[in-house]
């Protein structure tokens, strides 16, 4: 089962020390609660969204934009640590998982009102592009029009690195005074070209989740992998959002 999303990899089922496949006798996972703990996740990170940006607005009201900072990098921050136990301690979903949709939330809310405010209109784009994008893929991949076949998977992985390799050489670039990848930021053709890539393959990730998660529903992986996978779907779409927005904004910037 190998999936782009590094929080839903091929051992995700696995015990570590047999290598078995890790099932649950009191209860196992389940689509249908999967996407119950989905749909929860969202909800708190929509809750934490609209806080930080009613704070964001409440600092530009008062003229000090700066307070808004805890929110973004306290939510990307803290999201980040959170992502990384709950990868490496599945088991601490059911208390990780809603933690870390909250921070995204905060970081979330407090990013989008800056876009916002800068290309108005721009966050309702994204939002409805990346859920549009999301009912999509489900219903494409439940008629069985796109399958996840190992070399889809293959792909999909490969690219799913390859845009990762880059994102951190561009930071270590960027660390060092060097700027020599702005088209990853910035608005020309190449640029506009490199982010529809990286929403294809964003997009393309949540076939591999969609699949891995039914593979680890048929199995009979244990209850509290409902809230991991939804975790791991989470991280797919706030992906998704992140790089929609970018790329909306890039070429909102042209007009």
């Amino acid at each position: 089962m190998r999936s782009g999303n590094p929080a839903l990899s091929d051992n995700t089922f696995l015990d570590l020390g047999s290598g078995a496949l890790v099932q649950g006798d009191a209860g196992a996972m389940t689509l249908d609660g999967t996407v119950n703990k989905t749909a929860l996740l969202l909800a708190l990170a929509l809750a934490g969204a609209l806080f930080s940006w009613s704070q964001f607005d409440a600092a530009m009201a008062s003229g000090t934009p700066g307070a808004i900072l805890p929110y973004v990098w306290g939510g990307a921050i803290g999201g980040f640590v959170v992502a990384l136990v709950t990868i490496f301690k599945k088991t601490w979903a059911p208390f990780t998982a809603p933690l870390y949709a909250v921070l995204e939330g905060l970081f979330l809310g407090a990013a989008s009102a800056m876009f916002e405010l800068r290309y108005p209109g721009i966050v309702m784009q994204a939002v409805g592009l990346t859920f549009g994008t999301l009912a999509a893929l489900l219903l494409a991949y439940r008629s069985g029009l796109v399958k996840a076949t190992e070399n889809f998977k293959l792909g999909v992985v490969a690219a799913t690195g390859g845009i990762a390799l880059l994102y951190l050489a561009q930071m270590g670039m960027n660390l060092f005074g060097f700027s020599g990848m702005g088209f990853i930021n910035g608005s020309s053709t190449l640029g506009i070209a490199f982010s529809l890539v990286v929403v294809v393959v964003a997009a393309l990730n949540l076939v591999l989740d969609f699949d891995f998660i039914e593979q680890g529903a048929r199995q009979g992986a244990p209850k509290y992998m409902e809230w991991y996978a939804a975790f791991g779907l989470l991280v797919t779409l706030v992906w998704l959002y992140l790089e929609l927005l970018r790329l909306l904004s890039k070429l909102q910037s042209r007009n």
